[in-house]
């Protein structure tokens, strides 16, 4: 049967629109990676995953010694990670044990989850902005995406959990927007909240999103501000705890994190250097390692700010060569992405790039999209591809830097896909009542065969005289 000739509530259009079938398809696949994953990978390495920085805080956390020592070796107080997740690290320490292939597998499991449960606000998300055609479209991208088939089990950082919280707070940010109550926007600054709490980056999008909502919202002036006001200081006062211990244990202002001095000075220093100097010797993650353990965090934190600035405000040709390499990667997972696609050596490793592709490509038609047919959510869809992406650029690329994003990406490219695709099934699903496209009322639906039915009887009449 083809797709146009399908009833408009036929059994296929309602399995193919299941967020239940989606939901579990997602999770078969991540359990099926993860069940790979440790057939063919050994114990040693796998558990070896857990001994990163967040790893090692929870580490720390878990024996006793306090949110302190991300490179393991005693190194007193840190600030480096967010604290949500070492804490939820820690926790799943204290149960299975320190470290143990136990712990991996309830850490992935984990992840896992998150990335899973991320399908519901991606599908409410897409079918508050264009209908359930889009939003089913981008939940199906979302669970068979291969970065999110494998960066929970591979990664074991908060890279799932902001996936799950971007996806959340695009759909809270179109929900609340519609919304008055003010406890709808208590709720909505927890989420922003805890999302600080996860992964700092994500509040580069804050005054945006919360800016909109109050905008969009009803009612005057003063209202709208209230409302703004109620989430920015929800948010505030969930992060300000974390910000008074970082204070107490550093003698300095830190709102959220310290590290970015760290990760500035990696990615720009003399190495990029077209002509570097012969001393001191080549910039390493170990030489850096030793000056943290020798100085202390703080003191080393200043030093690698005021030494990459140094070198970015000295090299601005070679920055800017820098940016482009770190732009490029950020969204297609390499500086050279035909290259290393012809080079890999696995199936799925290119389906990685090809996915990343069309991600890219099909963001960019949704924006079109998105600005041309659903014009009063173009704001706040945009702002996350692009603002989000702008500390990466003069940081790291990695595309696991770009896996919290992937939810609203997923969510554009299916605007172009049901684009492409749609007319197949007679456009028939339902659009999202939404203002952009509120539903006509019953009576006007009416009101064409209403007048056909005079006119008939009008014809009668006059056929009869």
């Amino acid at each position: 049967m083809k797709f146009d000739r399908l009833p408009v509530n036929g059994h296929l259009t309602r399995v193919l629109t299941s967020l239940w079938l989606i939901v579990l398809v997602a999770a078969g696949l991540r359990f099926g990676y993860a069940w790979y994953e440790q057939r063919t990978i050994a114990a040693e390495i796998l558990r070896g995953r857990l001994q990163t920085e967040t790893g090692n805080i929870a580490y720390s956390l878990a024996t006793g010694k306090g949110f302190s020592s991300p490179w393991r070796r005693p190194s007193g107080p840190t600030a480096q990670v967010a604290p949500a997740y070492p804490v939820l690290l820690a926790g799943i320490y204290k149960v299975f044990g320190m470290e143990t292939l136990g712990s991996f597998f309830a850490a992935a499991s984990m992840n896992i989850l998150f990335s899973v449960a991320a399908c519901v606000p991606i599908f409410y998300a897409g079918k508050r902005i264009a209908g359930a055609a889009v939003a089913s479209a981008a939940a199906w991208f979302w669970a068979v995406l291969p970065n999110a088939l494998a960066l929970p089990v591979n990664w074991i950082w908060d890279t799932s959990l902001s996936a799950l919280l971007v996806a959340g707070l695009l759909w809270a940010t179109l929900w609340v927007a519609e919304s008055p109550r003010s406890r709808n926007w208590w709720a909505y600054g927890l989420l922003w909240g805890f999302a600080l709490l996860t992964n700092p980056a994500i509040g580069s999008l804050l005054p945006f999103l919360i800016g909109w909502a109050a905008w969009r919202s009803s009612g005057s002036v003063l209202p709208r501000l209230r409302r703004m006001a109620i989430a920015a200081g929800c948010a505030v006062l969930c992060c300000l705890p974390w910000t008074v211990r970082n204070y107490v244990a550093f003698h300095k202002f830190i709102p959220m994190r310290s590290a970015l001095g760290f990760a500035l000075y990696l990615q720009n220093n003399d190495n990029y250097d077209d002509h570097p100097k012969p001393w001191p010797y080549n910039v390493t993650r170990e030489r850096e390692y030793y000056r943290f353990f020798r100085i202390g965090e703080s003191a080393f934190m200043d030093e690698e700010m005021h030494k990459a600035l140094g070198f970015i405000l000295s090299h601005p040709r070679t920055e800017l060569r820098l940016c482009t390499y770190r732009l490029v990667s950020f969204w297609t997972g390499s500086p050279e992405p035909l290259h290393d696609f012809r080079a890999a050596d696995s199936l799925f490793l290119r389906a990685v790039f090809v996915s990343g592709f069309l991600l890219v490509l099909g963001t960019l038609s949704g924006l079109a999209i998105l600005y041309r047919k659903y014009h009063g959510f173009f704001f706040p869809v945009a702002s996350f591809p692009v603002i989000y992406p702008l500390i990466y650029y003069v940081t790291s690329g990695q595309l696991r830097y770009r896996h919290p994003l992937d939810p609203v990406l997923v969510v554009l490219s299916a605007l172009p896909l049901w684009q492409l695709f749609g007319s197949w099934a007679g456009n028939r699903l339902p659009r999202a009542a939404s203002r952009s496209h509120a539903a006509r009322p019953p009576m006007l639906k009416s009101l064409p065969a209403l007048s056909l039915t005079v006119k008939l009887l009008l014809f009668r009449r006059i056929k009869r005289s």
